[in-house]
C-alpha cells in the first residue's frame, strides 16, 4: 500500500471512531481528576520524592506512594514498590501472601497467563503446587465475548472449600475480549454470595484507568499489576503493586520482605519521582494507548484481518490482536512495528525462547523502558494463528506514524 492510501485509510478510521474516542476523552477525565485529588488528599510534596539508602526506615516517600494508590484504588491499603519486578512478580506476591497449605485456587478466566503457569503448577520449583496449594482451571464461555461460567464455578464452591477465586481481565495470548469491571463485579457478588470467605483476587495488568472504576471499586479483595504498564504512564522504570483489603495487603508485605518486617522497611535511592509522575500521567497515557488499540484494530479490520476489539466494541484493556494467519507475517509485522519505535529502530527483531513461555516469542519493544508494554509495542507467540498482539502508545501522535509505516512496509 502507498503512503497516500495508507493515510487515506486511517482518516477514514478516524472518523469513524470519532465516538468512541469520545467516550476515552471522557473516561480520561474522570481518572484524571481522581489521581488529582489522591495527590492532594495526601499532601505529596517535593520531599516525597526522594530516595532513601539502608533499611529505608521512615521512608516517607514509599509510605505515601503506597497510600496513594491505596487512594486511586479505593483500597484500604497498597503495596508500591520498586523491588517488584513484574507483573508476575506482583500476582505471586497476591498468591502466595494469602494462600496457605491445603487451600484450593480457582482460576475463573481459564489458564492463566503463560508466566504465571509455573507459579501455580510446576514442581520443583517453589510453586504453590509444591506448597500444597490444590489447583483447578474453569474455562471463560463464549468465543470472543468472555462471561464466566457461574453454573461450573458455584458447583466447585457449593462442593469444596475454596480459598480464593482468581481472575485475570487482560486477554493473555488469546483471541477473546477483554473483562470489564463490571463482570469482575458480578463475579465478585456471585462467589460471595455462595462462599462468603472465598477471596476473589484479579490480575489488573493492562487494565488500569481503560474505565472509570477499578475491581476494587466492586468488591475485589486484591488486584495485583506492574508498573511498566498502564499505571506507570511510561515514566516509571520499573515496580508493581498490590492493593486491597488491609490485612491481606499486610500479609503480602510480608511475603515482599519478611514476616517481622512488611513494609516497615524498603529503601530506594534513586528517588521516587518516576513513580509519581508516571501515576499523575497514567490516565492520559493510558487514554492515547485504547486510542492507538481502536485505530490498529479498525485499519487492519478494514483490510480484513480478523482483529479484537472489532466493530463498535467497548476496549477493556489496552491490547488489540490482529490475526496475521503466518509465521512470515507476524515477523514482518513486528519487525515494521520495531522499525518505526524510538529506542532500537535499527534492530531487527526475531523469534526466541523466552523464561515463561511454552513457545518461542517475538517481540517489537523499542521502548525507553525495557519490556515497557505501555510504550508501544508488538508480540505473540510463533504459533497458529499467529496472532500479533500490539499495545500500548504513550502518544497517539505515534501511533499514526507507527500504524501508517506498517501498512506500506508490509504493502497489504
Amino acid at each position: 500500500m502507498d503512503r497516500l492510501k495508507a493515510r487515506a485509510l486511517i482518516n477514514d478510521c478516524e472518523n469513524r471512531l470519532s465516538e468512541q474516542f469520545a467516550r476515552l476523552d471522557q473516561i480520561a477525565l474522570d481518572n484524571q481528576r481522581k489521581v488529582l485529588d489522591a495527590f492532594k488528599k495526601e499532601e505529596i510534596q517535593a520531599r516525597h520524592l526522594v530516595g532513601t539508602s539502608g533499611y529505608g526506615y521512615d521512608d516517607i516517600g514509599r509510605d505515601a506512594l503506597c497510600k496513594l494508590y491505596a487512594d486511586v484504588f479505593h483500597a484500604e491499603s497498597a503495596v508500591v514498590s520498586p523491588n517488584i519486578v513484574s507483573g508476575t512478580h506482583a500476582l505471586t506476591l497476591m498468591l502466595f501472601g494469602v494462600l496457605r497449605p491445603g487451600d484450593k485456587l480457582i482460576a475463573a478466566s481459564g489458564m492463566p497467563y503463560d508466566t504465571l503457569t509455573d507459579v501455580i503448577s510446576a514442581e520443583g520449583k517453589g510453586s504453590l503446587k509444591d506448597f500444597g496449594v490444590d489447583f483447578e482451571c474453569i474455562d471463560l464461555k463464549g468465543d470472543k465475548t468472555p462471561r464466566f461460567d457461574f453454573e461450573r464455578i458455584g458447583n466447585v464452591l457449593k462442593k469444596e472449600k475454596i480459598k480464593a477465586v482468581f481472575a485475570a481481565r487482560s486477554r493473555g495470548y488469546s483471541l477473546r475480549q477483554a473483562i470489564s469491571v463490571e463482570q469482575i463485579g458480578e463475579l465478585v457478588r456471585f462467589v460471595k454470595e455462595v462462599s462468603p470467605s472465598t477471596l476473589v483476587l484479579v490480575d489488573n495488568c493492562y487494565g488500569e484507568f481503560v474505565q472509570d472504576i477499578e475491581p476494587t471499586d466492586v468488591g475485589a479483595d486484591l488486584i495485583a499489576g506492574s508498573l511498566i504498564k498502564n499505571i506507570g504512564g511510561g515514566i516509571a522504570p520499573t515496580g508493581g503493586y498490590v492493593a486491597g483489603k488491609e490485612a491481606l495487603v499486610q500479609l503480602v508485605a510480608y511475603r515482599l520482605t519478611a514476616p517481622s518486617l512488611g513494609m516497615e522497611e524498603g529503601s530506594y535511592i534513586a528517588g521516587y519521582m518516576p513513580y509519581y509522575q508516571g501515576l499523575f500521567a497514567a490516565p492520559s497515557v493510558v487514554k492515547n494507548a485504547l486510542k492507538c488499540s481502536l485505530l490498529f484494530a479498525k485499519a487492519y479490520s478494514a483490510l480484513g484481518f480478523e482483529t479484537l476489539p472489532e466493530g463498535d466494541m467497548t476496549p477493556y484493556d489496552i491490547v488489540t490482536s490482529i490475526k496475521l494467519g503466518s509465521a512470515e507475517r507476524l515477523i514482518e509485522f513486528c519487525g515494521a512495528i520495531q522499525s518505526a519505535s524510538p529506542i532500537d529502530s535499527n534492530v531487527k527483531p526475531m523469534p526466541w525462547d523466552m523464561p515463561g513461555y511454552s513457545d518461542q516469542v517475538i517481540m517489537a519493544a523499542g521502548a525507553f523502558v525495557q519490556g515497557s508494554s505501555i510504550e508501544l509495542s508488538a508480540d505473540g507467540p510463533l504459533k497458529p494463528p499467529y496472532i500479533a498482539y500490539v499495545q500500548g502508545g504513550t502518544t497517539y501522535e505515534h501511533a499514526l506514524i507507527t500504524l501508517e509505516h506498517t501498512l506500506v512496509a508490509l504493502d497489504f
